[in-house]
């Protein structure tokens, strides 16, 4: 049986036919980027994907990363990939050529990245907070800061990270102890130790650039006065050269659930007094400065959770197929033959469930991206906050919502293997295995529901909540037009409408005395907001879909835009009842979870 990653006609439909990715060539920034290079982009990602990545990803997690005196080494087979990704230029697809960058829109960089995420994320993972780390120098970094780094990092010439968390300091970023000393000649002196460093330390690249989050001698406590720092794991000389080791020392590495081919290090920065950094932004700025790679890094994380879904339900669709086990419930005869397990009805309510969730997750991470696209080619002032606030309000369900639906796709995934689906024979433990990280780092997923509701449904006075709201109740009304979906639509309606009354109540009661009340619903209200969106991305592709169907089309697409309407179908009318009443609670102003005492809990 062949494993696949993610199924092509699916992304060209939503590049193509939903969103229409190809009108952006329309604008100066985006001019070389028509249909037909778009397609050439995909096919070189799909087939460096299935040809070259997709082969390591066993191999990478059997072999895992090695800790050898001080030193940290991948995967063997991730060196070829690795230099393959720098060729093709695949780190900094979306940045400027100047500094090594393609200057792609993003969305079509997520169509790339699912992909790659779906054929080896652990690989794919070594690069992802590299760009970050890059993005932070091209934003913030002096013309000296983008000279000596910006170029390597985004050519993967060096590798880069994200240096924040602490042993005492986990989500609590405020609390960290790392310190800056001011030098005589305008560095400073780090020390301080950091934790859970995705490619802290590895041998893929000669030189690793860390942004470290550290406070100056005399800044105030709290988040208020972090500083950005930028730290090379060896110093680089005014000429670029390589200087000496930077007393950046990895002090182990983790022994994990999954993604073992991604080295989760232990850091410590000036263990003899000899780490040198420069200020990266402005003193105390630092917070501020790193939610710009933040924001990247949690759609980036929801491209990571779509990844391992699609290539779970893709290796299901095909051992359903191909697996075949008892006989059809309607056979009569004793002697009936054993048919393929998508026959049976248990089997296809997962996989239905499965395509529906993969779709329309993959659907709200390529829409986020087309935001961020006109966001930069918009000439409009008030245009490009509109997509803005859309993609700041939609970035906690891209990340947290998708991942925590990525994960139940992926142990559908192992459920439709049977026994076969928990033993390493097949992909499908492993893929939920690294799947789980998603719903913890970069902000775990308790934390995106409480910025959610903390700070997007409030984000420029309600109105970019509001903005999301009109964006779903267009599609309704675009569906309402087609018979065929007319009673979705209403349903889909119905469920937008009370999420905007659940809204309403939160941001009523969010500051009173029943503010811990509302934020113990955090979770559910990020559920049923993700669940929304959900159905507003299948009843968007639906239509797209029945549309077509109407006006006659090709007899090779039939089947494809039938499935668009089944998916839509089945979530709207087997999922949203729930949602439904998941703001019921909400609504209800249950209180529970604020009224159980700690000797409740049990256990003693």
């Amino acid at each position: 049986m062949a494993q696949v990653i993610t199924d092509r006609r699916d992304v060209d439909f939503i590049l193509h036919e939903q969103l229409e990715v190809d009108k952006l060539s329309k604008h100066e920034k985006f001019a070389e980027f028509n249909k037909k290079t778009i397609d050439m982009i995909v096919s070189e990602a799909r087939n460096l994907a299935i040809k070259e990545m997709l082969p390591t990803l066993k191999d990478g997690d059997e072999q895992g990363c090695r800790f050898e005196k001080g030193e940290v080494k991948v995967p063997d087979s991730f060196h070829k990939v690795y230099k393959l990704f720098k060729e093709g230029e695949w780190i900094a697809m979306c940045d400027d050529p100047k500094w090594g960058g393609q200057g792609m829109p993003s969305s079509l960089s997520l169509a790339v990245k699912n992909f790659f995420h779906g054929a080896n994320f652990p690989f794919a993972l070594h690069t992802l907070l590299l760009h970050g780390a890059g993005k932070l120098v091209e934003v913030f970094g002096t013309d000296t800061q983008k000279e000596l780094f910006l170029k390597k990092m985004y050519t993967g010439e060096w590798g880069g990270t994200m240096l924040l968390t602490e042993p005492e300091a986990g989500s609590d970023v405020g609390a960290l102890t790392t310190t800056a000393v001011k030098n005589a000649d305008g560095t400073y002196s780090i020390s301080g130790s950091k934790i859970f460093i995705s490619s802290g330390e590895h041998n893929l690249s000669e030189n690793i650039i860390h942004p470290v989050l550290a406070r100056i001698e005399g800044a105030p406590a709290g988040t208020s006065g972090i500083s950005l720092f930028l730290v090379p794991k060896i110093r680089v000389n005014d000429d670029g050269s390589l200087g000496k080791f930077n007393d950046v020392v990895c002090t182990g590495i983790e022994e994990k659930m999954g993604i073992h081919g991604s080295p989760t290090c232990s850091l410590t920065l000036g263990g003899k007094g000899e780490c040198i950094g420069t200020l990266l932004g402005d003193e105390n700025k630092g917070m501020r400065a790193m939610f710009v790679m933040m924001n990247e890094a949690r759609l980036d994380v929801g491209m990571q959770a779509l990844g391992c879904a699609s290539a779970s339900f893709m290796n299901a669709l095909d051992y359903a197929r191909e697996r075949v086990q008892g006989r059809h419930l309607q056979a009569t005869g004793k002697d009936a033959p054993g048919v393929p397990i998508i026959q049976h009805p248990d089997v296809r309510r997962m996989l239905l469930s499965m395509k529906s969730y993969t779709e329309g997750m993959r659907s709200i991470l390529y829409y986020v991206g087309l935001c961020e696209d006109m966001v930069h080619i918009s000439d409009d002032a008030d245009e490009k906050a509109r997509y803005q606030g859309l993609i700041d309000v939609l970035i906690p369900i891209a990340k947290g919502y998708v991942s925590d639906r990525a994960f139940e796709v992926c142990s559908d995934g192992v459920q439709i293997y049977g026994g076969y689906g928990y033993t390493k024979e097949y992909p499908q433990e492993q893929l939920l295995r690294d799947c789980k990280i998603t719903h913890i780092y970069e902000g775990t997923n308790g934390i995106q529901a409480m910025d959610l509701i903390g700070r997007k449904l409030g984000l420029n006075k309600g109105q970019s909540f509001k903005d999301l709201l009109d964006e779903m109740k267009k599609s309704v009304q675009a569906a309402k037009s087609v018979d065929a979906l007319s009673k979705l639509a209403a349903k889909a309606e119905k469920t937008i409408d009370k999420l905007e009354e659940t809204a309403l109540h939160i941001s009523t009661t969010i500051r009173s005395e029943k503010m811990m009340s509302v934020f113990s619903h955090a979770y559910s209200f990020m559920d049923a907001t993700g669940d929304a969106v959900m159905a507003w991305m299948l009843l968007w592709r639906a239509t797209a879909a029945a549309v077509k169907l109407e006006k006659g089309a090709k007899k090779k697409d039939v089947s494809f835009y039938e499935g668009q309407i089944k998916s839509a179908q089945f979530f709207i009318n087997s999922v949203l009842p729930i949602t439904l009443g998941k703001m019921d609670v909400i609504l209800d102003n249950d209180d529970a979870v604020g009224e159980i005492s700690e000797d409740s809990f049990g256990g003693k």
